[in-house]
């Protein structure tokens, strides 16, 4: 079953994305996910399978595009396709929201979800991603990413 993530379930989803690997000692993982849901422009869904939380997807809209983040599933659910109905239910949200186009960004080395995204359609992009810290405190030595 899939639904929009609880505050009661923040915990555990941070845990499935650290697990998964997707976490950065750098970003707020909590903070990501309660931004998302308080944001109209954007939300986070979490699947289940029996009282389990097995996967999570955080996705929203920028007003010219839709993205997505933190596209996990957890070890024990891999292989039930529960990747492709998060992708699934991100993209007709952002579809209802009318959206034109999906974006989301996978690290260089990470070939397994490159192949993943692959498999549903997603194309490589030819654009470079450029970013600035604005938060103050920020390591500039830091690789932020």
């Amino acid at each position: 079953m899939i639904a929009t993530l609880t505050e009661a379930e923040i915990a555990a989803t941070v845990a499935l994305i650290a697990g998964a690997g997707l976490s950065r000692p750098w970003n707020d993982t909590a903070a990501d996910l309660r931004l998302a849901l308080a944001a109209p422009s954007s939300t986070v869904f979490v699947a289940h399978q029996g009282n389990d939380l097995a996967g999570c997807v955080m996705t929203g809209c920028d007003g010219h595009r839709g993205w997505v983040y933190y596209l996990a599933v957890a070890d024990s659910a891999r292989g039930a396709s529960l990747g492709r109905a998060l992708m699934q239910q991100a993209e007709a949200w952002c579809a209802a929201q009318g959206v034109p186009r999906l974006n989301l960004m996978v690290r260089a080395d990470n070939i397994a979800a490159t192949e993943f995204y692959a498999r549903l359609g997603y194309r490589t992009s030819d654009v470079v991603v450029l970013q600035r810290d604005l938060t103050s405190g920020s390591d500039a030595a830091e690789p932020h990413r």
